[in-house]
């Protein structure tokens, strides 16, 4: 007895010694300050899937190779190497392979604008150019490509994905109600094409994209409409092929723009990648002031009670987190205001409602400007329109204020499984949401009615905070979805900007003078080290979760497309 407690005092020490070793060495690792060379170029790499924020895994997610690239840390890093002096450029690196809606694109073309003017050259580099990444790259001063590297350049599209007929065949019967006619994320299951007011809905949002389309690029390279139209119509270039289109600049390999850009005396290029650069502090660069404003992240899948991530539906926003995060952005004295960012196709909607009513409290108490980011429709709507003000780039998918309900009658795919069920039961109505059987009569007029008394109850709160009337509000509503440009023209926002404007309307309410500096808060605030494997809550097990979620989509979901789709346009569906 006495050896075996020895072996086990020895082998707990053991672990307990390796455990020290290893938060010591990732405690020295992530306290180191990055060193920064003079003449350097900041690298930004705009590859994979890109949050608006961070997910909620975790610097354990960082150790273990799952931390993403976040358009947080995307905008902080040009802003500060606009600044700083070491810096003497960037390198926009772009892939097809990004995940980037047009909202977050427009937000990172406006921060290279801002570098622009700050005196310093931005260059693109890319070996695989699709029209979306276009985009975003002909913001820079030059674009440079390799000379196999693809470009592609096709006219817009849009689908939609329909398994009505597999349902049919596994004898799944949706019991579905909608309101209404423009909600068309119902027809994935009750249609196998576009309704006709689905159709008009995606029609508008291509005319829309199309337009501001056409205008970047004619800003950015002289290209008119109909020399893209011209272009189009080519669809495939090599990369001569679209140097020679004025596409691009050059035809250069990377180790031949290091050698353009490194300084005489220097063997290489001095870079700095983005993360790395993004442990520099923005007070070093001047960024932060003695006020406050906090920004409270909303990003994912509306459900649940915690912000979590869930391995094949990715970030999820849980309502007891965010409205923690609001409250405490709201009791603290020395935060002036909240923007509340918000990156959401909408969810669940007694969870949109309690976080929509905890913007509002926050409101009455400090300012509160939501600043949309690639989609905020539905319930991503409904968490927003209880603030001060909206602010929401053009290109922002919004509204979709509308409602589905119902379930699913499981009965002939049980029976073909060899599954029974029985049933016992005692009042009026038990069965009413069984997967056994349809809806009855009785039972589908209830459902109708308690569906629209919900939905009309919400529309008279988004006309009431809209200042609209509720005719007036329902002309916009019943599923349509509009870009931001569109819903500031009908009045379901206030402004057109991104982050940097709602940080500028944000600091009008507070009375702020515009050019005083302010100190961002982020929340949900990021953890350390040891926080992160001490502090409890699942951290281990968030990291697990949004590594699977990155393997799942990054590789299998990556691995299939590139093997079954041509290249389309982005565009998020409501």
């Amino acid at each position: 007895m006495k050896a075996f407690f020895r072996s086990f005092l020895a082998s707990l020490l053991a672990l307990v010694f390796l455990l020290v070793v290893f938060v010591g060495i990732i405690a020295w690792k992530t306290s180191r300050k990055p060193k920064i060379e003079d003449h350097s170029y900041l690298v930004v790499d705009i590859y994979g899937q890109i949050l608006e924020y961070d997910p909620p895994s975790g610097i354990i997610s960082q150790i273990l190779g799952g931390e993403p690239l976040t358009l947080q840390a995307i905008l902080s890093n040009l802003e500060k190497a606009s600044l700083d002096e070491r810096i003497e450029g960037i390198i926009m690196k772009f892939s097809v392979n990004n995940s980037a809606g047009l909202a977050k694109l427009q937000e990172i073309r406006n921060a290279i604008i801002k570098v622009k003017k700050a005196g310093k050259k931005v260059y693109g580099f890319s070996d695989n150019i699709d029209r979306k990444t276009y985009y975003l790259a002909s913001a820079c001063d030059f674009i440079f490509m390799p000379p196999t590297a693809y470009f592609f350049f096709t006219g817009f599209s849009t689908s939609t994905f329909h398994v009505k007929e597999t349902l049919d065949k596994l004898g799944i019967e949706p019991n579905i109600h909608r309101i209404k006619d423009y909600k068309s994320a119902a027809e994935m299951v009750t249609r196998k094409d576009m309704s006709p007011e689905s159709r008009e809905n995606k029609e508008w949002i291509l005319d829309e994209q199309w337009e501001m389309f056409i205008r970047a690029l004619e800003g950015d390279r002289g290209i008119t409409e109909d020399k893209v139209i011209k272009l189009m119509d080519h669809a495939l270039f090599s990369a001569e092929e679209a140097r020679g289109a004025g596409l691009i600049d050059r035809l250069l390999y990377w180790d031949e723009l290091e050698d353009m850009l490194k300084q005489e005396k220097d063997k290489k290029l001095r870079t700095v990648s983005q993360n790395r650069y993004s442990q520099v502090d923005p007070a070093k660069l001047g960024l932060k002031g003695k006020r406050k404003i906090a920004i409270v992240h909303a990003q994912g899948m509306i459900g649940g009670r915690r912000s979590t991530v869930n391995p094949l539906l990715g970030v999820m926003m849980g309502h007891e987190t965010v409205v923690a995060d609001l409250r405490r952005a709201r009791m603290d004295d020395d935060i002036d205001a909240v923007i509340f960012r918000v990156d959401s196709r909408g969810g669940e909607g007694l969870a949109s409602d309690l976080i929509g009513h905890e913007v509002e409290v926050t409101s009455r108490v400090k300012p509160v400007v939501v600043s949309m980011a690639d989609v905020a429709a539905s319930g991503g709507y409904l968490i927003s329109y209880r603030a001060s003000k909206i602010v929401a780039d053009p290109m922002t998918i919004t509204g979709s204020i509308g409602s589905i309900s119902g379930k699913v009658n499981m009965k002939e795919f049980y029976d073909k499984l060899g599954v029974t069920y029985d049933f016992v039961t005692k009042g009026p109505m038990a069965l009413m949401f069984s997967d056994y059987r349809n809806f009855t009569e009785k039972e589908w007029e209830r459902f109708k009615e308690d569906h629209w008394n919900g939905f009309n109850a919400w529309l008279k709160d988004v006309a009431q905070h809209r200042e609209m009337s509720f005719e007036e509000a329902e002309k916009l509503a019943h599923g349509r979805v509009w870009t931001g440009r569109q819903a500031k023209t009908n009045g379901l926002l206030d402004e057109l900007g991104g982050l940097d404007r709602a940080i500028e309307v944000a600091k009008e309410l507070a009375g702020i003078p515009a050019d005083e500096k302010i100190t961002i808060l982020h929340y949900p605030e990021k953890k350390g080290v040891l926080g992160s494997i001490f502090g409890g809550k699942g951290e281990l097990n968030a990291a697990a979760r949004w590594i699977l979620y990155r393997f799942i989509r990054d590789d299998l979901v990556g691995s299939w497309k590139m093997m079954t789709e041509e290249p389309q346009f982005f565009m998020n569906d409501e």
